[in-house]
C-alpha cells in the first residue's frame, strides 16, 4: 500500500472511557487543543496526524463499542455531542472518524461473535478504521462497482474508490463491495495488504484535512472472516442508517457553531456602523442584531434537533421495530436538513455582518463556508424534506440505507 504517513509513529494505546460524562469531558478538553492551529492546518491542507493520534488515543473512537466487549456504549445523544464539540474546533477532525464509527456499528449489528471480539478489541486499543466506500462516475451513490468474488476457499477483491475519508490514517480499510449475489458487503483490509493502494489526492476547497483520497484494490485475496454482511442491516429494522446520518449532522452543527463563534467575535471587535444610523459601534446596528438573532436561533434549533434525533436512535436501539427505526431516521433527517442550512447560513452571514475586513486571507474565515459547502454535499437536504413530508403526510416510512 502506498501511503505518505507513518501512522505507527509515537502512538500510544487508547484510554478506555467509562461513561457518557467522561466522553463529553474529554471531547471538550481535546476541542480546546484542536481549536488552536485549526486555521493553519486548513491552509496547509495536510492530514493532521498528530491531532488524529491524540483523538484516537483519548478513547473517543471506542465509545460506541458495546459494554459486553469492554466499551462504554454511550448514547447516541452523547455520540452526536462529542462529534459536534470536536467539529466546532476543527471540522476535518470531526469528520475523520465518521466512517470508523459507522464500521463499529456495522460490526455490532452484523458481525459474527469472532469478528466482534477481534475488531472491538482492536478499536479499544486505539486502532482506526478508514473508509473505502464511495465511487466516482457511477450511476448513483448506491451503484457499487467494486466486486468481491468467490475464489475457491477464499475471495478476490477488486475496485477503485474515491472520497476515502480517514483512510490515510487508518489501521484497517473497510471496503464496500458487491458480492456474487449482487448484495453489498464490507470487506475489512489491514493496512499494508498487498494490492491495496491509497493515494493522497484529495483537492477539495473544503474539509481539506480529512485524509481523503483514492483507494485502489487490485486482486486482493481475503477470507470470509474479513467480510461483514452489511446488506443485512437494511433488510431488517436497525439503527445503521440513522447512526451514519447523525454523525454527518453533528459535523454540520459543529461547523455552524464555529462560524457563529467567529461572527460574534469579529462583529463585536471589528464591524463598523452603517452611515444611516446614529450609533457609535457596529455591534449596536439594529439590522446586524436582527441577523445575529436569526443565525443564533437557527444554530440553536439545529442543536436541539440533533439532540432529539439522538434520543430517537436510542429508543430504536432499545426496541428496533419498523416504526421506531423509521421515526429515528426521520428525526435524524430533520436534524440533518436544519444542520445543513444552519452551517451555510452562519458561514455566509459571517462576512455580511463582520464586513470586508473579515475576508482578508490572514483571518482564513472562509474556511467555515468552504467546509460547510463541502460537507453538506454528502446527501442533499432536499431529500430530507421529502422524506419528512412523506412520513407525516402519507405515513410512508423512509427507505433503509446509509444516506437517510
Amino acid at each position: 500500500m502506498t501511503s505518505v504517513l507513518d501512522i505507527k509513529e509515537n502512538r500510544k494505546q487508547a484510554h478506555i472511557i467509562k461513561d457518557d460524562q467522561e466522553a463529553i469531558a474529554i471531547a471538550h478538553q481535546l476541542a480546546s487543543e484542536f481549536t488552536q492551529g485549526a486555521s493553519d492546518r486548513d491552509r496547509e491542507g495536510k492530514v493532521p496526524l498528530e491531532e488524529v493520534n491524540r483523538y484516537s488515543e483519548s478513547g473517543l473512537w471506542g465509545i460506541t463499542v458495546p459494554r459486553e466487549y469492554g466499551g462504554s456504549f454511550v448514547s447516541n445523544v452523547t455520540l452526536a455531542e462529542v462529534t459536534k464539540i470536536i467539529s466546532e474546533a476543527d471540522s476535518s477532525l470531526g469528520q475523520i472518524p465518521q466512517n470508523h464509527l459507522y464500521i463499529v456499528e456495522s460490526i455490532r449489528l452484523d458481525g459474527t461473535d469472532q469478528q466482534k471480539k477481534f475488531y472491538f478489541d482492536q478499536v479499544l486499543k486505539g486502532k482506526r478504521f478508514g473508509n473505502a466506500f464511495s465511487e466516482i462516475g457511477t450511476k448513483n451513490v448506491a451503484d457499487v462497482q467494486t466486486r468481491v468474488t468467490k475464489n475457491g476457499s477464499k475471495y478476490l477483491l477488486n475496485g477503485r474508490k474515491f472520497y476515502s475519508t480517514g483512510a490515510l490514517v487508518a489501521d484497517w480499510i473497510p471496503v464496500v463491495a458487491s458480492n456474487d449475489d449482487h448484495k453489498t458487503v464490507i470487506v475489512i483490509l489491514e493496512r499494508g495488504t498487498p494490492g491495496l493502494t491509497i493515494i493522497d489526492d484529495w483537492n477539495s476547497f473544503g474539509q481539506r484535512c480529512t485524509g481523503s483520497g483514492t483507494t485502489i484494490i487490485e486482486n486482493v485475496e481475503v477470507s470470509e472472516e474479513q467480510i461483514i454482511l452489511q446488506f443485512q442491516a437494511f433488510e431488517r429494522p436497525t439503527t445503521q442508517g440513522p447512526v451514519a446520518q447523525i454523525i454527518q449532522a453533528a459535523v454540520d452543527v459543529g461547523i455552524a457553531k464555529a462560524a457563529l463563534r467567529d461572527t460574534l467575535h469579529y462583529v463585536r471587535n471589528y464591524a463598523r456602523p452603517w452611515i444611516d444610523v446614529e450609533i457609535e459601534h457596529g455591534y449596536e446596528d439594529p439590522l446586524t442584531l436582527y441577523n445575529i438573532g436569526q443565525v443564533v436561533i437557527q444554530v440553536h434549533a439545529a442543536e436541539a434537533l440533533l439532540r432529539r434525533s439522538g434520543e430517537y436512535i436510542d429508543l430504536a436501539n432499545a426496541n428496533p421495530t419498523d416504526r421506531t427505526v423509521a421515526e429515528a431516521s426521520i428525526a435524524v433527517a430533520e436534524a440533518k436538513a436544519i444542520a445543513a442550512e444552519a452551517s451555510i447560513l452562519a458561514s455566509n452571514k459571517l462576512f455580511e455582518l463582520a464586513g470586508t475586513k473579515s475576508t482578508l486571507r490572514q483571518y482564513n474565515l472562509d474556511r467555515h463556508w468552504r467546509n460547510a459547502r463541502t460537507h453538506t454535499l454528502h446527501d442533499p437536504a432536499r431529500w430530507k424534506y421529502y422524506a419528512v413530508g412523506n412520513f407525516y403526510l402519507n405515513a410512508e416510512n423512509p427507505p433503509r440505507h446509509p444516506w437517510l
